[in-house]
């Protein structure tokens, strides 16, 4: 499900969060699915619960889970993930993105290419 790298220079509850973060995105994880509880994934992955719970929270506050007292975590509705804020930080990303490609002399048609790709494979899962 979600593996750790103790080499990678990203704090473990920040790979925790985007594993589960592409996890949701790749639809891997869907709406309404509860997510293990903090305690079982912080065995299953030999962390801290303290991490998971960070991880967690994180996700909470972007929108892609929703907690129910008593109940645990739950992957939310994309209406809630897409925020104005949200796709504005994409965007900033992509652009960054997009200028170092460009700096360092990537074709124009190549990253057309990669979008038109992930929109095909969008297309292809529905």
């Amino acid at each position: 499900m979600i593996n750790l790298d103790y080499k990678d220079g990203r704090s473990l509850h920040e790979q925790i969060e985007k594993g589960l973060r592409e996890l949701i995105i790749n639809k891997v994880l869907v709406q309404d699915e509860q997510l293990p509880s903090v305690r079982e994934l912080s065995i299953s992955l030999t962390v801290n619960p303290n991490t998971v719970q960070r991880a967690y929270k994180q996700l909470e506050q972007d929108g892609f889970i929703y907690s129910v007292k008593g109940k645990g975590n739950f992957v939310a509705p994309v209406s809630d993930v897409a925020s104005t804020k949200r796709i504005e930080e994409l965007y900033s990303t992509l652009m960054l993105a997009a200028k170092e490609l460009c700096f360092l002399g990537e074709d124009s048609k190549t990253l057309q290419n990669v979008i038109k790709n992930i929109y095909s494979e969008k297309e292809d899962s529905l």
